[in-house]
């Protein structure tokens, strides 16, 4: 017949702490068994080693690198697409510049615009094209009364940007009695 521990006894003398303890002592009752503790193996429990430590602290590094490269490449994208916003802006600005320019010397000038002229101008971001035509506008009053000297003048102004042709146009009356 089996005499020594039981089963149950031999199962929990492992070793090792019961869940929940914190700090192991050297020594301590389970069901009556007297499990003792080696000074060791008290020192061994009682923190990391510094090499699991210094794993830690340089998986954690690589882990901050990582997140910092990521940051640094959006930080840099973020920051050419807004040089690239202002690049179109400023071109926009140019060509919406020559557009006003040119209707204020239209309207100016003497006489009658005239009626298709084609000019290229250095905006600064290259040459565009400007186009004018100009034509009687043909307006008549409620009561069917043909109003004369009176132009619309037609501005384009056409442009590549990146390959891909641009334009803008504006469209404005000009009196010219006759």
């Amino acid at each position: 017949m089996f005499t020594g521990p039981s089963k149950k006894d031999a199962i929990l003398d492992t070793g090792c702490p019961p869940v929940g303890r914190t700090r192991p002592v050297a020594s301590w009752r389970l069901h009556g068994t007297s499990v003792r503790w080696s000074r060791e193996r008290a020192i061994w429990l009682r923190g990391f080693t510094l090499l699991e430590i210094t794993l830690a602290v340089a998986i954690l590094a690589m882990i901050g690198v990582a997140i910092f490269a990521v940051g640094v490449l959006a930080l840099g994208r973020a920051v050419e697409n807004c040089m690239n916003a202002s690049m179109l802006n400023a071109e926009e600005d140019a060509v919406r510049q020559i557009l006003s320019n040119r209707m204020a010397e239209i309207q100016a000038a003497r006489g009658a615009p005239d009626p298709a002229t084609e000019t290229k101008i250095n905006s600064g971001y290259g040459m565009v094209k400007l186009l004018q035509k100009s034509a009687s506008a043909e307006l008549t009053e409620p009561n069917n009364t043909q109003l004369n000297g009176i132009n619309l003048v037609i501005l384009t102004v056409q442009w590549q940007r990146g390959g891909v042709s641009q334009s803008k146009q504006i469209q404005f009356y000009v009196y010219r009695p006759k």
